[in-house]
This record gives structure tokens, C-alpha cells and sequence, in this order.
């Protein structure tokens, strides 16, 4: 399997409850049913005010590389993607569990 990691940072001066910060986050959530290719799927905001941390994660895990394309390819994933980038900025991680 393969986990799937993303920490996004808010741009400066976008904050949480920016119309367009609460639509990404909606689209996010969503994700979890609606691509058959992922096994697990959970993400959330930061609780820490560390001056390092990131502000939202997602924490996903997918069979495979091919599961993994495909599910970067899905329609809803590209659409919650081009929200993001207009507000934020993340790193990302993928490794073999």
C-alpha cells in the first residue's frame, strides 16, 4: 500500500474561514466517497500554534502506484486541487507502508 500525505499552508492573509478556503475544505472532505481507489481517507486542520506547522492535512493510503495515478487523475480530486491552489500552497509525501 501507499500512504499519501499533504500539508497545505494558507497563503498569507487567507484564513480559515474564507469562502474560498471553506469550498476547498468541502471538496477535500468529500473525496473519501467518492474515489473507489482510496482505502483510507481522513483530513483535518492543525490544532498546533507552533510557527512550523502547517495549517490542514490530508492522511490517505491508496493499493498501489496505479491506484495512486489514478486517483491524482479523478475529476474531484483535480477540481478540489485548482481550488487550493488559489489560497495555498503543501507539500506532499508518498511512501510504501
Amino acid at each position: 500500500m501507499i500512504r499519501h500525505l499533504v500539508l497545505f499552508k494558507l497563503n498569507e492573509g487567507v484564513e480559515r474561514d474564507d469562502p474560498r478556503v471553506v469550498e476547498g475544505v468541502e471538496a477535500f472532505r468529500a473525496l473519501g466517497g467518492l474515489i473507489e481507489e482510496l482505502r483510507f481517507w481522513e483530513c483535518g486542520w492543525n490544532l498546533s500554534d507552533r510557527p512550523i506547522a502547517y495549517d490542514f492535512a490530508i492522511n490517505s493510503a491508496v493499493d498501489d502506484a496505479d491506484a495512486l495515478q489514478r486517483y491524482l487523475e479523478h475529476p474531484a480530486h483535480q477540481a478540489g486541487v485548482a481550488l487550493w491552489r488559489e489560497f495555498a500552497t503543501w507539500v506532499i509525501a508518498d511512501y510504501e507502508f
